[in-house]
């Protein structure tokens, strides 16, 4: 099985530790697609502050960004399943695409917020309701732990 790890975690030292726990516990029984396991683009921005014209780093910013998100696209579609972590206030912008894109190809998603703030638009909705929806009509489901995500990915096996 190959899941694509749909996550901001990433962006932040705090949260960096806690990505590489949950990928290291999905690769025990599966192929994980991780984005932030590509580090070439963090040389490529590196590079942007120091071109002397406005117009050219706007530029170079924009193309590094449509690879990034053509790299994503490619390797959710050679996923055969989402999880998302749903963790924040509301669930990270880039996140909530990707698991609309996978929903839109059949991607079965499934979520993990372990996170107790209800962030969705009423107590029945823990999460955005659009992004609830996708999960639960993938035939997906969100969990609160590493251990139920593993479960119900894998069983008790």
């Amino acid at each position: 099985m190959k899941i694509y790890l749909a996550s901001p975690l990433g962006f932040a030292e705090s949260t960096r530790h806690y990505m590489e726990q949950l990928a290291a516990a999905l690769r025990e029984r599966a192929e994980v697609l991780n984005p932030w396991d590509n580090t070439g683009p963090a040389k490529h921005y590196a590079a942007v502050p120091h071109l002397p014209a406005h117009l050219a780093r706007i530029a170079r910013y924009r193309e590094i960004n449509t690879a990034i998100g053509k790299a994503n696209v490619e390797m959710i579609d050679a996923a055969d399943t989402i999880v998302a972590v749903l963790d924040g206030v509301d669930v990270d912008s880039g996140t909530a695409s990707e698991i609309g894109y996978g929903f839109g190809t059949g991607k079965r998603i499934y979520g993990l917020r372990t996170d107790f703030r209800q962030t969705g638009e009423n107590e029945g909705a823990l999460v955005n309701l659009q992004v609830r929806y996708f999960i639960d009509a993938s035939g997906g489901d969100v969990v609160s732990t590493i251990d139920d995500l593993l479960i119900t990915l894998f069983g008790n096996d």
